[in-house]
């Protein structure tokens, strides 16, 4: 088939524009696409292993549904997904799934593999536009179009699976199945750093070819998690021209860049720096990827949360956390809603129904809906990343926010941290303790703090953000926090030990065991004074 060329893309990308601008003013319309998502959904389940043993038939009600099928993490379709990979057909998904997304999530560490199907790869083209095209929409013009696409996707390659023999079944990073499977335009006309680069599994090598391969090139939009983003804008402002020294930004080397795509993490510590890093006029466009489906885009600003993908091909569910566990008992069920019960305010675990086979799967976030109409939320955490052992009922985002906050009033630029308990015991016997945080400071900027300092203004801004922590607070049922400042390279020593050294990889940002933490302790130098 051949390819467009270039203006008639850009033609179509205004025209599309125009017709997102229209559909978002439409704030009734999530309600129905999804109901048509799940109708769509459930009949295609009917014809398989899966959904013969849960009693999914074609057309059934949703009630039926919600307390028919189980609740489901990894774990429990862990042995479906086995059977895919040796090629057995119509196990979660009909038909065969020849290419598997490895994923570690941000919990264990453990690698998931992640079917991949056709319908699914679909279903990450149409997220990936509308996503652009919310951001075209919220600006007023499609200019991001008239110049090339950079993302910076992860460095697991798509190799062969083994165990899968004699069946063909390929494993590796999404953004690296997703090079693979791209259309033709896109990649003609688009797509950077090319597919032989994105698929280099040495992540050193691999930002060094796509600073040689890009830095001449007319890019007008870099996606990636923020703080491999800093890296990248790092490696191109030192090397791309050595005999003047260090560039301003990355408009310097790449004038029309306008968008920096970010997701994955929360924004909010690299912020500042990620500006500086990228020049004074390129806009941020926030998205909310995932390996098991893609779920928000920015469609507003920032502070209104970011805009349900309802009509991408996925269903949505979303359990209360006041009920949620992790062993997931059957009665969980029927206690998750659809898109039409969600409260504003409310923290829910999110449940993805998705053309991969993943049914009513238990994704490990926690979100809560800024908005029900039109739909926009917030990502709050994960379910198992969450700081209560004492009782406090931190959240992730909670101790983003509050670090973020403190650092940017004081002129600090945060490299990486991790939280976790510190336990010990009172005169009296009763188990107490603190919250310890290890924290890495970019140094070189504005005079580093001390732990203590650092310590004094987290607890007074916890206090502010947590009701709950405060109150422990008061009661002494929860100490000063202890700060640990870290030398510079501690974080990159554990994530390289842990093979999470590269384009997509996340660091933990606290437990509610000590982990992490005590691996960390093997490792740092640190500061507490």
């Amino acid at each position: 088939m051949p390819v467009l060329p270039k203006k008639l893309l850009l033609l179509g990308a205004s025209f599309q524009t125009a017709r997102a601008a229209r559909r978002l003013k439409r704030h009734r319309s999530a309600v129905p696409e999804q109901q048509k998502a799940y109708c769509e959904l459930t009949a295609q389940f009917a014809a398989t292993a899966f959904g013969r043993e849960t009693g999914i038939t074609a057309g059934i009600g949703y009630e039926q549904f919600r307390t028919r099928v189980p609740l489901r993490g990894y774990e429990q379709f862990a042995p479906y997904i086995e059977r895919m990979k040796r090629g057995e057909a119509d196990v979660l998904w009909p038909g065969r799934c020849a290419f598997y997304a490895a994923s570690s999530g941000t919990a264990d560490g453990h690698t998931k593999w992640l079917p991949v199907t056709e319908q699914m790869m679909v279903h990450f083209r149409q997220a990936g536009l509308d996503s652009l095209f919310f951001y075209t929409a919220r600006v007023g013009h499609a200019g991001v179009f008239h110049g090339r696409h950079l993302f910076l996707g992860g460095a697991t390659a798509v190799t062969r699976i083994p165990e899968a023999r004699p069946f063909l079944a390929y494993g590796g990073d999404l953004s690296c199945i997703s090079a693979l499977n791209l259309p033709a335009w896109i990649e003609r006309h688009f797509y950077e750093p090319g597919i032989a680069i994105a698929q280099m599994p040495d992540w050193p090598a691999q930002l060094a070819a796509i600073v040689a391969r890009t830095r001449r090139l007319d890019i007008t939009l870099l996606a990636g998690i923020p703080n491999w983003l800093l890296i990248l804008a790092e490696a191109l402002r030192t090397g791309t021209s050595r005999s003047r020294g260090r560039l301003a930004n990355l408009q310097t080397i790449w004038p029309n860049l306008e968008c920096i795509l970010h997701g994955g993490v929360p924004v909010g510590p690299f912020q500042d720096e990620l500006r500086e890093a990228v020049g004074p006029n390129v806009n941020f466009h926030e998205v909310y990827p995932a390996s098991e489906g893609f779920i928000a885009a920015q469609d507003a600003d920032p502070a209104a949360g970011l805009r349900l993908l309802s009509a991408a091909g996925l269903f949505f569910e979303f359990l209360p956390m006041s009920v949620f566990h992790e062993t997931l008992p059957a009665a969980l069920g029927a206690k998750a809603v659809p898109l039409e019960g969600v409260t504003t305010g409310v923290d829910y675990a999110l449940l993805l129904t998705t053309p991969a086979g993943l049914c009513r799967y238990v994704i490990g976030d926690v979100v809560q809906f800024v908005s029900a109409e039109p739909p926009r939320l917030i990502y709050i955490g994960r379910t198992q990343l969450q700081l209560s052992a004492f009782g406090e009922h931190l959240v992730e985002k909670e101790l983003t926010d509050t670090l973020a906050k403190v650092c940017q009033r004081h002129g600090w630029v945060i490299v990486n941290f991790h939280v976790a308990p510190l336990f010990s015991n009172s005169l009296t016997g009763q188990l107490r303790g603190r919250h310890e945080w290890w924290i890495e400071l970019k140094p070189g900027s504005v005079a580093t703090p001390t732990g203590l300092l650092l310590a004094s203004l987290l607890d007074v801004e916890l206090s502010a953000r947590n009701d709950e922590y405060a109150a422990k607070r008061k009661v002494n049922g929860l100490e000063m926090p202890l700060v640990r400042l870290v030398m510079p390279g501690v974080f990159e020593h554990w994530m390289r030990y842990h093979h999470r050294w590269g384009g997509q990889s996340k660091m933990p940002r606290c437990r509610s065991d000590r982990q992490i933490a005590d691996e960390l302790t093997g490792i740092a130098r640190f500061d507490t004074s």
